[in-house]
């Protein structure tokens, strides 16, 4: 049963693009973050995500010339750049597998391997889902301590990539703003019916 906590911060949570540039995380609260966000869900439990966290207030300026001005980049508490290893799947996939009896373990290396390998389009796939996914447990994760966010793809990739260094085999899947909000969000656009989104068995022909 989803806990009453857990509905606040799905429902609190928005794009908020003001934050006060004077606020700064605790250490702590950094390690707490990305000790969560470990906890997102994985194919095979990969774990493909990359968190450049920028720190260095001159890379971050090069950043937000990047994003098109965006005060977010500079002002966040937490600036990431969040990025999919696009090779995961077949380096030293055993190490995903650690804690597991190794019958087990052998196994599922056995089937990353057989999975993606030659299918470089689902691989792809696969570490931007996984980049979706925990960027927005980071996000619910955030409200829950007090923080907003802001989850942004409205950049030059190529120059963002170029700025981080970005390894051949990776992917910039997005990048995500975190700190103390100083200016409301916007009320939501608004939903689609449910029935516009949910479709019982098959789609009609």
């Amino acid at each position: 049963m989803t806990s009453l906590a857990t509905q606040d911060a799905i429902r609190a949570r928005r794009a908020v693009k003001a934050f006060d540039p004077a606020h700064q995380m605790s250490a702590a609260e950094e390690q707490k973050l990305f000790e969560l966000a470990q906890q997102a869900p994985s194919s095979f439990n990969i774990q493909h995500w990359r968190f450049v966290k920028v720190s260095d207030p001159a890379q971050r300026q090069k950043l937000r010339e990047a994003a098109w001005g965006q005060a977010q980049v500079t002002d966040a508490s937490l600036f990431l750049v969040i990025c999919a290893d696009l090779k995961a799947w077949e380096k030293q996939p055993e190490r995903y597998w650690q804690n597991a009896p190794a019958e087990v373990r052998d196994y599922l290396v056995k089937a990353i391997g057989d999975f993606y390998r030659g299918r470089e389009w689902l691989a792809r796939d696969e570490a931007m889902r996984s980049v979706g996914l925990v960027a927005q447990t980071i996000m619910l994760a955030a409200k829950d301590m007090g923080y907003d966010s802001c989850p942004m793809i409205g950049c030059d990739i190529d120059a963002v990539g170029k700025l981080i260094n970005l390894p051949q085999d990776h992917a910039v899947g997005m990048l995500l703003a975190v700190g103390k909000g100083i200016t409301p969000a916007r009320d939501k656009g608004g939903f689609l019916p449910l029935g516009d989104i949910v479709v019982t068995d098959r789609f009609g022909g």
